[in-house]
């Protein structure tokens, strides 16, 4: 499946540089949509799911799993994340665009851009609201990891020595910023970036992981997943043991995941839920975490990529 991710990635790039000189965003840089949210979405906790075989993002409601409604006009809508007053962020890697939702939202509110990138993941740092990306690659070569300061303006560019491509990033409650992605034998890296550090740190993972995928701080373990294999692996950030392991049954090629709910009560524990895009099985399915195993429910999504949930 690594395999067959970078021939795509590489397609996708193509076509993108191909389109450069015939085509051009919306005025202003960001994406619009034509299909209304339901009356009463911005009321309720919402999933955002992006689909690489439509390039729209499908807005569902949590609760129900009805769709409530899709933001369209993107070229290729990758990671998702959401902050913590329910705004999202949309990933464009063909237009090198982040664009960003209000809950419920069918109007961009912010659009920013990333220059000669092509963006994947990102994450919103609860403390102070910045703004992180992760960049597969550039147009001249590998890739980074761009920290837009309050989510606006002009980022700051960070490269791992040890990381070529970048996929996924996630911060965790403190700050800290972890990102994953490749070498340039394709061998997995895990990065943390500390709370006020301008140098990235690589983590010894215990367990070897095939293609990487998605990574959230759960609320005690930084959870980075693999995509091949389909499961979430549990790490612990301070020596990179895995401490436990989370299956999800019946997914196929999950990229991005989200963990709603936290496990770090037992209280909290107990309702938390993981969300995972199923892009090759073309489902969007729901799973007890960190416990995994059958879906609690999915739903069909066209080729799914990433994930967020808007509360």
């Amino acid at each position: 499946m690594r395999v067959a991710y970078l021939a795509y990635t590489g397609m996708m790039l193509a076509a993108a540089l191909a389109g450069c000189s015939g085509s051009s965003p919306v005025p202003g840089g960001a994406v619009s949509s034509t299909r209304p949210m339901a009356r009463n979405a911005a009321q309720q906790r919402l999933i955002y799911v992006s689909s690489v075989l439509t390039n729209d993002v499908y807005v569902y409601s949590y609760s129900s799993q009805q769709l409530v409604g899709t933001l369209t006009g993107f070229e290729t809508p990758y990671g998702l994340c959401a902050d913590k007053s329910g705004d999202v962020w949309v990933v464009d890697d063909a237009t090198s665009q982040l664009v960003e939702y209000a809950h419920g939202g069918t109007t961009p509110i912010a659009t920013l851009s990333d220059p000669s990138e092509y963006p994947e993941g990102c994450a919103v740092d609860p403390m102070t609201g910045n703004l992180a990306v992760t960049n597969f690659s550039s147009n001249t070569g590998g890739g980074n990891t761009v920290i837009y300061a309050g989510a606006q303006g002009t980022p700051h560019a960070y490269s791992d020595p040890g990381i070529v491509n970048y996929r996924f990033c996630a911060y965790d409650s403190k700050g800290n910023l972890f990102v994953d992605g490749v070498n340039g034998s394709s061998a997995f890296v895990l990065g943390e970036l500390s709370n006020g550090s301008g140098t990235f740190t690589n983590i010894p993972v215990s367990q070897k992981i095939e293609w990487p995928g998605g990574v959230q701080w759960d609320g005690k373990h930084i959870a980075v997943g693999d995509t091949d294999t389909v499961t979430i692996y549990r790490i612990d950030p301070a020596n990179g043991n895995v401490v436990g392991s989370t299956k999800l049954d019946g997914a196929n090629y999950v990229d991005q995941f989200w963990i709603n709910g936290s496990v770090g009560t037992r209280k909290k524990a107990r309702e938390a839920r993981v969300i995972a895009p199923s892009q090759d099985g073309g489902t969007l399915a729901l799973y007890k975490y960190p416990t995994g195993g059958s879906a609690l429910w999915s739903v069909d999504v066209q080729e799914p990529f990433g994930v967020t949930v808007s509360i």
